[in-house]
């Protein structure tokens, strides 16, 4: 069977698995996102409450991140996908149990959004660091924007099914149903054989230095590093935002958290299936400069809807462009990262990810009460935009690095040595 270049990943059937187990699990993820983030912006009233919820489970990245790249990069990454994976299941399985029984208060989800979170950031730098072991290398960027795209058509299927059986059954069920979904994923690793990593046991603070070493001397990597602090302090908060928008802007139901959530799924969607085609014609980049210019621009459309159905058709082009940054970000680091310190040189991503979408809401969330959400999420894309500008008369052609081979990997000092 001949595959179109974006979907050539699918070829391999250990990538199948682990694509379609994480789909199951990301609908499931996605039910509770958009059921939580309604249940605490309906009970509060508060866009900070919800912007303290969102970033709970984004926090821990910050400091965990470092510490589950290292050992993404010294044991084997399947067996620390698969433990972080039935750690969630049982948080899962015990916030339903709590919901049954009771009306937890926002402090109560977001304790759970923060345990949660610190299993994600323990164990995602292994499952960004199993993609280039599932493809060749000349597919990786399609396999990126593929992975990209399950995760969002379960962004874009979840809110939707969440948002029904929340109606009809409760929010239980909608947590139950995550709970669930877990399991796709558990037997997707079953399935796969992943190489184990070659790298030293050494003391772990050692082996994290050496990941930001590694970041610090190579320009391309730098480079993606400012780009993608500015899109975290300056974008991504609209995402946790949402569910305040449509209560205390849009003033609807949580129909319209589900409708706007899907719509910057889809536009997500088209990028992951499109990403592969688009850096193999125009280049990482360029897609990534397109993306970082035209956010600023979809973002403020999408804040002067005046109403969720026109919110919509924002958040969609919004998605479209912040998910080929995002893949652009990680393309460019899974390709300048030798597979030894893999799992820490992307563990920096999720650094950078933690702190600026913890910071970026929690100054824009209160922000928002006070002078609106629509002026707060206008004004910082625009912040965005202007650091742009100046970084382009004061430097420009910085990017230029990103266009040619990654530098050879330098020698790497054993932790233990290094220690």
């Amino acid at each position: 069977m001949s595959w179109p270049a974006s979907l050539a990943p699918m070829r391999h059937r250990a990538f199948r698995a682990v694509w379609f187990g994480s789909f199951v699990s990301n609908v499931g993820t996605w039910m509770q996102a958009a059921a939580l983030g309604y249940y605490v912006a309906n009970l509060t009233h508060s866009a900070a409450w919800s912007a303290v919820t969102a970033a709970a489970e984004f926090a821990p990245t910050a400091l965990l991140s470092p510490i589950g790249g290292a050992l993404a990069d010294r044991m084997s990454r399947r067996a620390l996908f698969l433990s972080g994976t039935i750690a969630q299941t049982v948080l899962a399985t015990v916030t339903t149990m709590l919901m049954v029984v009771t009306r937890p208060g926002a402090p109560v989800i977001a304790v759970y959004a923060l345990a949660n979170g610190c299993v994600f950031a323990l164990v995602f730098p292994a499952f960004s660091a199993i993609l280039p072991d599932l493809v060749p290398a000349a597919e990786l960027p399609s396999a990126i924007g593929l992975s990209s795209a399950q995760w969002n058509l379960g962004r874009v299927i979840g809110p939707v099914l969440g948002a029904g059986i929340y109606q009809l059954l409760g929010i239980a069920w909608v947590l139950g149903f995550n709970a669930v979904s877990f399991l796709a994923v558990v037997v997707a690793l079953l399935l796969v054989q992943i190489p184990r990593p070659s790298g030293d046991a050494g003391p772990i603070f050692a082996a994290i230095l050496q990941g930001w070493r590694f970041v610090r001397r190579d320009p391309g990597l730098r480079v993606v590093l400012g780009a993608f602090t500015l899109t975290t302090l300056c974008i991504s908060p609209f995402i946790g935002l949402i569910p305040a928008m449509v209560v205390k802007v849009f003033h609807e139901g949580k129909g319209s958290v589900g409708a706007l959530i899907t719509a910057q799924g889809l536009g997500a969607v088209v990028t992951g299936f499109a990403f592969g085609n688009a850096t193999r014609r125009f280049g990482v980049r360029f897609v990534m400069l397109g993306a970082l210019v035209g956010l600023p621009f979809c973002v403020s459309a999408y804040a002067l809807a005046p109403n969720a159905e026109v919110g919509c058709i924002g958040l969609f082009f919004t998605g479209m462009l912040y998910f080929a940054a995002l893949s652009s970000f990680s393309t460019i680091a899974q390709l300048r990262s030798p597979s030894d310190l893999r799992g820490r040189v992307l563990s920096v991503n999720q650094v950078v990810l933690g702190v600026g979408y913890t910071i970026g809401l929690n100054v824009q969330g209160p922000l928002g009460d006070r002078y609106g959400l629509r002026s707060v999420t206008i004004g910082a894309g625009f912040v965005a935009l202007a650091v742009l500008f100046v970084v382009w008369i004061a430097r420009r052609g910085v990017t230029r690095v990103l266009d040619g081979a990654a530098p050879p990997a330098p020698a790497l000092v054993p932790a233990r040595a290094a220690h």
